[in-house]
């Protein structure tokens, strides 16, 4: 991985949490490429594991507004430390050093790279009423940018996930899709990939053939009003990454065996 100056363009490699996704295919296309690089990551199907072995039962909210969201308490934030910051990281560090790439695995937490506020709660409707819950959730609200751009000017490869940091310094989740706009709100990314368990947008999330190959900026707002749950949380994200400037967008499948390649080569849904 070359070395960088302010002003260079990097790619944010967006690598998603199911147990399907390809990581020794994704370590190898990335450690072939000369342009520097981000990834960001999650752990959803390796959390989920851990929680049932631990028996730590995983909670989604869905707000009155359609949104879902896993409900986070301190046994949560401490599992998500296990299975995000701590097993899958430290893993993909290891693949990349193993491939001759200098990554280095991080947190929101580290040097206070991702900064959120707590979320004041969440509006769902429960037994006919609408109640607020609260937890150890929030938003990203700034990127220590200048600690990035250093440790890619070394010729690092940061690999980053949850938790963030609170406006007290507590560990919190957040969505790994608000801290890519984040990330993209500073770095400006040339290309932003996002490597799932699909071969793209799907018309019909159970047709595989039914892949959306292009989509405009207009036509992905469109979407977000007529998707639900999970997916329509991305694709607020996703219209947020397009609004924050974005000019090519890759979602792009990742259990395939060169998935940041066949991305690179507009393989999935191409949004510019």
């Amino acid at each position: 991985m070359p070395d960088t100056k302010p002003g260079d363009l990097v790619l944010l490699i967006k690598i998603g949490g199911g147990a399907s996704v390809n990581l020794e295919g994704i370590t190898d296309d990335l450690a072939g490429i000369e342009q520097p690089f981000v990834v960001i990551h999650g752990a959803n199907a390796l959390r989920d594991a851990l929680g049932e072995r631990f028996g730590i039962r995983k909670r989604v909210l869905t707000s009155v507004s359609g949104y879902d969201s896993v409900y986070s308490d301190a046994e949560a934030v401490d599992l998500i430390l296990m299975a995000y910051a701590g097993l899958r990281n430290k893993r993909i560090v290891e693949m990349f050093q193993q491939r001759g790439v200098n990554a280095i695995g991080l947190t929101g937490l580290d040097g206070g790279l991702v900064r959120g506020r707590r979320n004041p709660g969440i509006r769902i409707r429960e037994g006919g009423k609408t109640l607020i819950r609260r937890d150890l959730s929030g938003k990203p609200a700034g990127v220590n940018v200048g600690l990035l751009r250093q440790l890619l000017n070394f010729g690092m490869a940061p690999v980053l996930t949850i938790p963030i940091l609170d406006e007290r310094g507590f560990a919190i989740n957040s969505e790994n899709d608000d801290i890519l706009v984040a990330l993209n709100e500073e770095l400006h990314a040339e290309l932003v990939v996002q490597l799932i368990e699909a071969p793209g947008f799907l018309e019909d999330p159970d047709d595989p053939g039914s892949l959306v190959p292009r989509m405009s900026p207009a036509e992905v707002e469109r979407r977000e009003a007529q998707v639900k749950g999970r997916m329509k949380r991305k694709m607020l994200a996703l219209s947020r990454l397009i609004r924050a400037g974005s000019t090519r967008v890759v979602i792009a499948d990742g259990r395939v065996e060169h998935p940041v390649r066949d991305a690179l080569a507009g393989r999935g849904t191409v949004i510019e």
